[in-house]
């Protein structure tokens, strides 16, 4: 099946679908990671008030239907990207791939040096998926609350 879904930058009247979408995204990991994921904690309310202060998203949608989204921020001259987001029912066809590209045509319009992401150590297949489209690991880090590391800090440099 082709896809024939668009990608866009988000506005802040896009907040209640990203909400949802990364919720039913993230829904497959409750009581699965430790500690719990942030991704349960997103709400309207928040991803637009991020979105306000200059946080910024991409919506991919096919007739008018959010079906993935990812969040975006810039950080020490690179673009950190978080909850991407793929609806289980839109998955296999690609659309993570294509929202992380965009991330990256997105850092390279703003002229940033590289993009960044973190990664829960028990998510190998996530961190399969960045280490083939070119992210390495930087570096790992605990959760607070925890004496070993819980995330991996991934990179891929632009320039």
């Amino acid at each position: 099946m082709s896809d024939t879904s668009v990608l866009r930058l988000a506005t802040t009247h896009d907040a209640t679908s990203i909400a949802a979408t990364i919720a039913a995204s993230f829904a497959q990991y409750r009581g699965k990671l430790v500690p719990e994921s942030g991704a349960f904690r997103e709400t309207t309310e928040g991803i637009a008030a991020e979105m306000a202060k200059g946080a910024s998203a991409i919506v991919a949608e096919r007739n008018g239907e959010v079906l993935g989204c990812v969040l975006m921020e810039e950080m020490e001259g690179d673009l950190y990207f978080g909850r991407l987001s793929v609806l289980p029912s839109a998955r296999g066809q690609g659309l993570a791939r294509r929202l992380i590209e965009a991330v990256e045509a997105e850092a390279l319009r703003r002229g940033l040096a590289g993009i960044r992401l973190g990664v829960r150590i028990v998510l190998t297949d996530n961190q399969r998926l960045f280490a083939s489209l070119g992210y390495r690991e930087t570096s790992r880090e605990a959760h607070p609350g925890f004496d070993r590391p819980t995330s991996i800090n991934m990179r891929k440099p632009l320039r």
